[in-house]
């Protein structure tokens, strides 16, 4: 990684822009990658992102941990004895825990575990669970025999890597599931508190994640539309509600067999509820639209901007032919257009690119279906067809396959005197037009009145950000496969992935407002590769000095960490004596405690 500038001259004044960038080996090349965009790193610019991390993290009470000693004592230190024992991940984990502080979770969790008889506090081991979903995405297992023993949070948070075992991490597990309703409820106000967010506008979707297993004691795993392309496993459904920029607000989840058209009603309750009715406006794509659902959302004057099915715009095949169309960017445009009962507004929408995107799948589906056709007629001409069963099965499964174009044709089967079949068929001008007419259309309802039809479809495109939510939670957080069998398992291993997310959601806003864009995995790799490691410094007297201290950042390392305005610890603990007896050396000289800063 390595820094890389660009001077751009302006007004008659030269300004060059830093970044950082990384290179990026994709099969036989080499690609550069932009991990960050720092600006011009001026003194102005470094001292608004230390402004905003003293907004977001505070002053955080470091104690103990990461003082340096003041003490001027001389100490005779063997120099061919010194070494370096037990480097160990820092730097990701170091953030992840500024995070974890930040967001206070690590006085909600003492409130709501507070510590008893256990060797390790429960609110510690909540916290220990998250950052590895959030650094490390692994199991329980891999948590206790690798992952934590490769990390410096035996020093962060104060715990021997002996006590950090599978049985304590399911407990763990066990004790927080209880507590989800609470953590969301302090995580609304704190986000609130820390960006200023909005909950006006909310976004809810519905997704899937599967098991592997029987999953037999678990009432939640079932068997229904798998958005993992995974019928063969069970799943559950898991039901998502975030802000505008993406911020989470909470989650539920339901059976794997749940249709989504059957959960809005219980979700907007269940947040009402929680949170107070307020003046909202639920965002929800056409998956779960009914009447049914139409007629709730306008009861007690509750908004709503929500997609159709497609079948809506064949009531609109006037307005796609008239005028009065406004763009809102090249490309798209939309219209308004007055529902019957004067009480709703439909805005109908047309994109070129997504009518280039369904005209190539017309094309291509239309094309297997009558490539498909021929062979199944030369088949049946030949004689090698003539089972009619087999016959209509074969064209069956032939549209079933490509059921985006299977109106396009009408198919016809005639038996000959020789028990041959003949095939034959014509193409359906009618839904042909209606096709070239439809094309990358489709259509938004509300019952905005005062809202323009540029701010509809700009609050509509908001529901990416929940698309989004689904992605990280899939790819980077790992939610999917669902290993646990237990319901209350399940349900402690999701939270424990929204409480990662959240941690996800706050690194990426800390990022987009310092000016580094918005890839927190990135920015957890790069620090990633910051060790904490011991100096072992014997002395001739026969004793061990170990100094528990941070491996400086390279440049780049330190510009990254400038823009959020973190500054690492040098040393993560009070210099440790250990009474060792060593060989004797005459290689000695006076070593003061200012100079070992160095290491």
């Amino acid at each position: 990684m390595y820094l890389r500038h660009t001077t751009i001259r302006k007004n008659g004044k030269s300004h060059t822009y830093w970044r950082l960038v990384r290179s990026v080996r994709c099969g036989n090349r080499v690609r550069q990658e932009t991990v960050a965009c720092l600006g011009e790193l001026d003194a102005g610019g470094r001292a608004k992102a230390r402004a905003l991390a003293e907004s977001i993290c505070g002053t955080l009470p470091q104690g103990d941990l990461f003082e340096d000693a003041q003490a001027d004592e001389t100490i005779d230190v063997r120099l061919k004895e010194v070494r370096v024992e037990r480097g160990r991940r820092f730097g990701d984990v170091w953030l992840g825990w500024t995070l974890w502080q930040a967001l206070k979770l690590d006085d909600l969790m003492q409130r709501l575990l507070p510590q008893g008889r256990e060797d390790v506090p429960w609110s510690t081991m909540a916290c220990v669970l998250v950052l590895a979903r959030l650094t490390e995405p692994s199991s329980e297992l891999h948590i206790a025999q690798d992952w934590f023993r490769k990390t410096a949070l035996d020093s962060l948070l104060d715990v021997p890597v002996a006590k950090i075992n599978e049985d304590r991490l399911y407990r763990a597990l066990d004790m927080l599931v209880d507590r989800k309703e609470e953590i969301e409820m302090h995580l609304h106000r704190r986000i609130g508190e820390l960006f200023g967010v909005r909950y006006d506008l909310l976004l809810y979707d519905v997704t899937s994640t599967y098991f592997e297993g029987t999953a037999e004691g678990n009432v939640l795993a079932q068997r229904g539309y798998s958005r993992d392309h995974r019928p063969d496993c069970k799943q559950v459904c898991i039901a998502l509600v975030v802000t505008r920029e993406g911020l989470p607000l909470g989650y539920e989840l339901f059976a794997g067999n749940r249709t989504d058209v059957t959960t809005l009603k219980e979700i907007v309750e269940t947040m009402e509820g929680r949170y107070g009715r307020a003046d909202r406006i639920w965002v929800v794509d056409r998956g779960m639209v009914s009447e049914a659902n139409v007629a709730f959302l306008r009861e007690q004057g509750r908004h709503y901007i929500i997609g159709t099915p497609r079948s809506m715009l064949r009531r609109f095949e006037r307005e796609l032919t008239e005028e009065g169309w406004e763009t809102v960017r090249p490309g798209l445009e939309v219209k308004r257009c007055p529902g019957p009962d004067g009480e709703e507004t439909f805005i109908l929408c047309r994109s070129d690119e997504r009518r280039a995107k369904e005209k190539a799948m017309h094309e291509r589906f239309a094309k297997r279906i009558e490539d498909g056709l021929q062979s199944i007629r030369k088949a049946a001409s030949e004689g090698r067809l003539t089972d009619p069963v087999k016959l209509g099965a074969k064209i069956g499964a032939l549209m079933k396959t490509n059921s985006r174009a299977v109106k396009a044709f009408d198919v016809n089967v005639q038996t000959l005197p020789d028990g041959r079949h003949e095939v034959t068929w014509t193409r359906n001008e009618a839904w042909t037009d209606w096709a070239v007419l439809s094309e990358g259309a489709y259509v938004l309802r509300t019952n905005l009145v005062d809202w323009t039809a540029e701010d509809l479809w700009k609050a509509y495109m908001q529901l990416t950000q929940a698309e989004a939510a689904f992605r990280v939670h899939k790819s980077d957080l790992t939610v999917r496969p669902i290993w646990h069998q237990k319901e209350s398992r399940v349900r402690a291993h999701i939270l424990v992935c929204f409480l990662a997310y959240v941690l996800w959601k706050t690194l990426e806003s800390w990022q987009s407002r310092a000016g580094l864009g918005n890839s927190p995995r990135t920015v957890l790799q790069e620090l990633a590769s910051i060790q904490s490691a011991d100096v072992v410094l014997p002395t001739s007297d026969g004793r061990q000095l170990k100094l528990r201290c941070v491996v400086r950042p390279d440049r780049a390392q330190q510009d990254l960490l400038a823009r959020l305005g973190l500054t690492l610890p040098r040393r993560l603990r009070p210099p440790q004596v250990d009474a060792e007896n060593v060989v004797p050396t005459s290689m000695t000289r006076p070593l003061t405690c200012k100079d070992l800063r160095r290491f």
